[in-house]
């Protein structure tokens, strides 16, 4: 009953709402889930080059990871209040805005070659994505009917998969390949701190366009998710998303999976440079990293097919067993098992945000924006579980470290199973 009434304030409170709008505003959101999949798989890039640059533990390095997403935990909240108010089109082009700038003062952080500058920089970064996830993601789950919801965002985050398949190929030829070519040790780490320049001015232009067309387009609105003036909003007897049990137990879903997705993806290129896995050089590695992301792209798209038939919680929930399954075998093995192992984890990975984000946002009407800020917030675990798996690295050896993300896909499979329909 609650899907109905849902479905049918959708249909009513959009302006232009036919589906020819519906599939515009779609396909034009697709270019903001590819572009931030691509940033943000860039530092699965820059963590072992500026790990090398300035001579990082793994606990050091894992500041990169930290500064990214601890902008989540204190962007989040003002970017559910500002979107609610600005609606989502607005939302979008200040975040575009922020992220550009961020991308821009990568410039001065490399001339300077200072770490201290590039964690600043990653965080104004990542406060313009912050944004962007504030606003795109509720959008998507807004524009179609709500059983739909989980496949039209698993759709178009398999664009944000596509993002993450090529910026490692892009990263390791403009960046790490770097270190190959410099003739002496100053000259390398002079080059390989300058070697960033081009990649993010390239974005911070590529970011700048994109507002400025995002500006310019005549997009729907979602009426029920906006700003009103008759002060405490109610729905289905709730005067705040945090009084949904879905919503917090969803929230706790998004910290955990994006710590474990985050974390494998930043111990990737050491773990395979481990001469008992495959003992592959940084430059080689990255590439690998490709399959990784890309079995996510692959698996969105199949899991946005099959959840036109299962439900979206089984299909979560057989997913998060299989990753921690893959996992382990990883942590077990040696040689290339171990290697395909891990890499297969992605491919697992792949509905998890887009379901665990729709599911827990499901039915709660004007509380839509507080209910994405509070899942965004949630993010901050891709800047704590990596850390305290760096922690866990220089204590226990990288391959027994992987036994956080396991933890971390536990709870996903409650969360599928019983969580979400809490």
């Amino acid at each position: 009953m609650a899907s109905s009434i849902n479905t049918s304030s959708h249909t009513t409170s959009v302006s232009g709402s036919d589906n020819g709008n519906y599939r515009f505003a779609l396909v034009s959101l697709t270019s903001l889930f590819f572009m931030w999949g691509f940033i943000t798989c860039l530092n699965d890039i820059l963590i072992p080059h500026l790990k090398a640059v300035f001579s990082l533990n793994y606990t050091q390095a894992m500041l990169i990871q930290f500064c990214f997403f601890g902008a989540y935990f204190l962007v989040s909240i003002p970017a559910g209040q500002l979107v609610k108010r600005l609606g989502y089109q607005k939302g979008i082009v200040t975040g575009l805005v922020i992220a550009s700038i961020g991308c821009g003062l990568f410039y001065p952080a490399a001339s300077l070659a200072t770490y201290g500058l590039f964690l600043g920089a990653l965080f104004v970064l990542a406060s313009g994505i912050t944004i962007l996830q504030v606003a795109a993601n509720p959008y998507v789950n807004a524009l179609g009917s709500a059983e739909t919801a989980s496949s039209r965002l698993n759709l178009t985050q398999a664009f944000n998969s596509l993002g993450t398949t090529v910026a490692p190929f892009f990263g390791s030829i403009l960046i790490l390949s770097v270190a190959a070519t410099a003739s002496s040790e100053l000259a390398q780490a002079n080059a390989e701190a300058e070697v960033v320049k081009l990649p993010y001015l390239l974005l911070a232009a590529a970011l700048a366009v994109l507002a400025i067309i995002f500006a310019k387009l005549d997009l729907p609105v979602i009426r029920e998710h906006t700003e009103t003036t008759d002060g405490v909003q109610t729905h289905l007897g709730k005067t705040s998303a945090l009084q949904s049990t879905h919503l917090v137990l969803g929230a706790v879903g998004i910290f955990v999976y994006v710590g474990a997705e985050v974390s494998i993806g930043s111990f990737l290129v050491n773990f395979l440079g481990e001469s008992h896995i495959v003992g592959m050089p940084e430059e080689q590695a990255a590439h690998y990293i490709a399959y990784y992301w890309g079995g996510a792209m692959v698996g969105r798209f199949i899991g946005s097919a099959v959840m036109q038939k299962i439900p979206a919680g089984t299909v979560l929930a057989f997913n998060a067993f299989m990753a921690a399954l893959l996992v382990l075998v990883a942590m077990t093995t040696s040689g290339s098992i171990a290697m395909w192992a891990i890499l297969g984890v992605g491919l697992f990975n792949s509905i998890m945000f887009p379901t665990i984000f729709s599911l827990a946002l499901r039915d709660l009407g004007p509380h839509t924006s507080q209910g994405s800020g509070i899942l965004c917030l949630a993010i901050v675990g891709g800047a704590i579980v990596p850390l305290l798996q760096g922690v866990l690295a220089d204590n226990l050896g990288i391959q027994l470290a992987f036994i956080l993300p396991v933890v971390c896909y536990g709870f996903i499979l409650f969360y599928g199973a019983r969580g979400s329909k809490m």
